[in-house]
């Protein structure tokens, strides 16, 4: 029992070991536009240059939090290799829900500050229409990294290469297919997300108060 119960945890940590450095990486990406919105968004803050190459950065970076979802497609990989279905659903189903809703999570409290931001400034008739065309924007960013392998920074080092390849494939049958449908799962996830997110951020400071009910 011993020596089974070895086997397996071995199998565990190796099957987890070969995708711990990309899933640390991809959740770094995922914390830079979390921490930026903190900066941007939550504080009154003077619009100087320092603020806008701030937020030019948090747009650069903002679709690498949604982009965790398309990781998925290592767990297929791994049930295709053969890993043993114990494993799966014991090890890397867990380990990899729990990856992706950081991520998720990350984009959904980005999303959600920069609307408060917008109704602090005036304007909370554009919060949903922000929302839609970041939902857009990040689908338009998921294509390019997950299929044609660009990064946050090739904007600022490979800009012609971006923009030519943005524009061919925005023009394009499968690929734009591609972007729709990653916007409709972007827009759904979000949406349920975003509604769990703000009803935990109000029962938490009220927890007390609900419990003397």
């Amino acid at each position: 029992m011993l020596n089974t119960l070895e086997f397996w945890s071995i199998q565990a940590l190796h099957l987890l070991w070969q995708d711990l450095d990309w899933m640390l990486w991809n959740t770094g990406l995922a914390l830079i536009p979390l921490g930026l919105s903190g900066w941007l968004f939550q504080r009154a803050r003077s619009r100087s240059v320092l603020w806008w190459l701030g937020l030019f950065t948090f747009i650069l970076f903002w679709p690498n939090a949604p982009y965790v979802l398309t990781d998925i497609i290592h767990i297929i990989a791994a049930i295709r290799s053969g890993v043993s279905v114990w494993l799966v659903s014991l090890v890397l189903v867990p380990a990899y829900a729990l990856f992706m809703a950081v991520g998720v999570e990350c984009y959904v409290i980005s999303v959600i500050r920069l609307g408060q931001y917008l109704r602090r400034w005036g304007a909370p008739w554009a919060v949903t229409g922000m929302e839609l065309f970041t939902h857009a924007l990040c689908a338009i960013g998921i294509y390019l990294g997950r299929f044609i392998r660009f990064n946050s920074w090739d904007v600022l080092t490979r800009p012609d290469a971006v923009l030519h390849t943005t524009l061919t494939q925005l023009t394009s049958q499968w690929p734009l297919l591609i972007m729709l449908i990653t916007f409709g799962v972007i827009t759904v996830t979000y949406w349920l997300c975003k509604q769990v997110t703000l009803a935990i951020a109000w029962y938490w400071p009220n927890r007390h108060r609900l419990s003397q009910l």
